[in-house]
């Protein structure tokens, strides 16, 4: 966009002066727009142009007036996907070695993007284009989305002008946790009003659009539109979720071979693939009994009601691209994160966020009865559910394993671009390799411009990824790619001009030792599905691209590796290191007059580790009542409140099992002076205790500890969802007043209390 600058010279007066402009313009003649359109977990074979049954009208529009690549490549999970979109580098020299709740204390997992790795938001402000974001982030620590920030790795701190969205790794479409630029806000209606996030967001997208169309014509935009879909919950209007009722009857594994097939008869896959074996964890679908039939499919139902559900809102930016005339003028890139998921296990779930230990392993969620019982929750508000691993080996096809795994189920996903400019042969398909890492260079290419080499202050890097803009009109060009590694908690791969090397960490020594791995071999430039190990037949190719591994790794940045597990003790050391203030010793709160979610990022601690919370409070009357502190949803938590005079507690385990206690005599008006412990024991039950003025009032056993709980924490309130919800309903917000509260967590170093050290000493 065209700006004057004043190059003439000021008087002492406006007569004095001589008035002379110089036109500056940062922005490329003819720049066009650009769009990344984001879906989460969505497998290689799930859209209807890539080979589905799945109703995609819109992407399918997209693949028909523009082209499919099959041979494109994330990084096996979200954050780390998003992280080297947005960027051009390898995730682990962006500082993300998985997602940011991965955290290994050094560059490779500090929770948040370098900022010497520009974001493509970043880059193109200094062109004078306008940037918008929203959707999910998933690129800032938990530890830092308090309603007090710190900001700086939000979107707003990332170079987009404005964002409208959640931060974190997975959220319920019906009853997200919304932040408004650096704010957080409430959903504008509910549910019951017709409220879904990915509506929500696609309303904002286009409203930014308008309102930068409306006020600068010219100037051109970036849009990141990076949906919550299809990650768990997959939630969608039951409208969507019922067109796709019997659909799915036939079982994962002919639907698997059905959609082979039709990707053969598309060309998405060529001609000679073969559909690689059943995953070993996935149950034939002719031995299940007919109840877990019916659940199953009404699992994928769901599945394939919220894709179509997404790709109507896709739909509604592509009819107002067109209807403002700039549809064509627009750079339009869509892609999933990775694979498709296996989260779901075995039997699929019905509320993620509860994973049965052996205390519950016959009546646990993985019970077929209780699913049964619970089938038309599935897709709903009542529900967190996730499809089992059977479909996801359905939606990868024709490629083994899933998310998180280096192999092609994992990491080869699919990608459509469109740009009818550059593009000649709409419709076509492209083969060439290409690594997610190459998207932001290749449009940074179509516009005609270059990575500054300081951005706010800050030497860039250069980028990491190459420009693919050359395969946008030629279709036979050879591969300009050439090595590309993959690393993902320990499962690693090497792709080197044809030739694939991989490591099955988790599978076979999850937590286990490095050197026990074992190199498979496959020749993916005429094994296109990964079908056939050859690494006996090729040792030498085999050493080769392990050595080759090595180089690339070290030049990325990879180690340390995680070893197997995505949350352990080693990424909560460091987030405890690196916040010590915020965990320990959380502080006071003065004056608390609201349901304050200022310790948002707190909720993971707290849930892992004992602690107690002491507060304050003033009650005019008996009637005075409500929420002290909450942590969680719904689906899992805990809940400290006032109710019927006294005080209580409830435990949500997995939203099945609650356990609740009240103190033993009411509370007195006035001010009083309450605390809440809960001390975890080593086969993880936990006890609880409640004490009102020093008096013990309440002993409570809480038999099983769910590490599952959701990332909010509240002050005199319940956001979202009741985590208790046959106690109270929301808004329960507490009528009296914190006058102060007070959150100690185990391993604190800033209280030299007696009491506090004997209680975390304490077996």
């Amino acid at each position: 966009m065209k700006k004057q600058k004043f190059t003439g010279v000021t008087g002492f007066t406006m007569d004095d002066t001589i008035y002379q402009y110089e036109t500056v313009d940062k922005t490329p003649k003819d720049a066009p727009n650009v769009v990344y359109i984001v879906l989460d977990d969505l497998g290689f074979s799930q859209l209807g142009c890539y080979g589905s049954t799945i109703n995609t009208p819109n992407l399918d529009r997209l693949a028909a007036e523009g082209l499919r690549y099959n041979n494109f490549h994330t990084t096996a999970i979200c954050s780390a996907t998003r992280a080297s979109l947005l960027t051009g580098m390898n995730h682990h020299t962006a500082g993300i070695c998985g997602v940011v709740e991965m955290m290994t204390g050094c560059d490779n997992g500090i929770g948040h993007v370098h900022k010497d790795c520009a974001t493509l938001a970043e880059i193109l402000k200094e062109y004078d284009y306008g940037t918008y974001a929203t959707g999910k982030w998933h690129l800032t620590d938990v530890s830092e989305t308090t309603a007090a920030g710190p900001f700086d790795n939000w979107p707003l701190g990332r170079g987009f002008d404005k964002y409208y969205g959640f931060l974190h790794a997975q959220m319920d479409q019906f009853h997200p946790r919304l932040v408004n630029d650096n704010t957080l806000v409430d959903q504008p209606k509910t549910p019951e009003e017709g409220y879904h996030f990915s509506e929500d967001i696609t309303d904002h997208a286009i409203k930014y659009i308008y309102h930068q169309h409306i006020a600068y014509p010219e100037k051109p935009f970036f849009l990141y539109l990076a949906f919550g879909a299809m990650h768990t919950p997959h939630h969608a209007p039951k409208e969507y979720i019922d067109k796709y009722k019997g659909k799915f009857d036939a079982g994962w594994d002919k639907i698997r071979e059905q959609w082979y097939e039709r990707q053969k008869e598309l060309g998405i896959i060529p001609a000679d693939t073969k559909l690689t074996d059943r995953n070993e964890f996935v149950q034939p679908w002719d031995s299940l009994s007919e109840k877990q039939k019916k659940v199953y499919a009404r699992f994928m139902e769901a599945f394939a009601g919220m894709l179509e559900h997404t790709d109507a809102q896709i739909g509604r930016l592509i009819d107002y691209l067109q209807e403002i005339g700039q549809l064509d003028n627009t750079v339009i890139v869509f892609l999933s994160d990775n694979g498709a998921s296996a989260e779901g296990g075995v039997t699929g779930t019905i509320n993620n966020f509860y994973k049965p230990s052996s205390l519950h392993e016959e009546e646990g969620d993985n019970d077929i009865d209780y699913l049964y019982e619970h089938i038309d929750e599935i897709g709903t508000q009542a529900a967190f559910n996730h499809y089992p691993q059977g479909w996801a080996n359905a939606g990868n096809a024709p490629f083994p394993w899933y998310k998180i795994w280096t192999y092609s189920g994992g990491v080869k996903d699919a990608m459509i671009v469109r740009y009818p400019k550059l593009i000649h042969d709409p419709g076509s398909i492209r083969n060439q390799y290409h690594h997610v890492s190459d998207v932001t260079p290749t449009i940074l290419d179509i516009i005609g411009v270059q990575k500054p080499e300081s951005i706010k202050g800050i030497h860039q890097r250069p980028f990491q990824g190459i420009s693919f803009k050359y395969t946008l009109s030629d279709p036979t060009a050879p591969d300009r790619k050439h090595v590309q590694y993959f690393e993902m908690l320990g499962n690693r791969a090497i792709y080197k001009d044809g030739w694939k090397a991989v490591v099955n960490h988790a599978r076979n020594a999850s937590g286990g030792d490095f050197a026990d791995d074992v190199w498979e071999l496959y020749h993916v430039a005429e094994d296109f599905s990964e079908s056939t190990n050859v690494a006996d037949q090729y040792p030498e190719k085999v050493q080769e691209l392990e050595r080759t591994w090595m180089i690339e790794a070290a030049k990325a940045g990879v180690f340390p590796m995680f070893n197997g597990t995505m949350y352990g003790s080693h990424a909560e050391k460091v987030r405890l290191n690196k916040n010590t203030r915020a965990y320990e010793r959380f502080g006071t709160f003065e004056d608390i007059l609201e349901p304050t979610d200022i310790i948002q990022g707190l909720t993971s601690a707290i849930n892992t580790n004992s602690h107690v919370i002491r507060a304050v409070i003033t009650r005019q009357s008996t009637a005075d009542h409500g929420v002290l502190f909450s942590a969680g949803n719904r689906f899992s938590g805990f809940t400290l409140y006032v109710k019927d005079n006294h005080l209580q507690y409830t435990y949500n385990n997995g939203g099945r099992y609650f356990h609740t206690t009240r103190s033993e005599h009411e509370l007195p008006v006035g001010a009083v002076e309450i605390e809440y412990r809960l001390k975890i024991k080593k086969d993880f039950h936990a006890i609880v205790e409640l004490f009102i003025n020093n008096n013990k009032e309440a002993t409570l056993t809480v038999p099983e500890i769910n590490f599952m709980v959701d990332f909010i924490s509240t002050i005199g309130g319940n956001r979202y969802t009741s985590v208790a919800p046959e106690e109270y309903d929301i808004p329960f917000d507490f009528s009296g007043h914190i006058d102060k509260i007070s959150l100690f967590v185990d391993g604190s170093q800033t209280t030299t209390e007696e009491e506090l050290d004997a209680f975390f000493a304490a077996d």
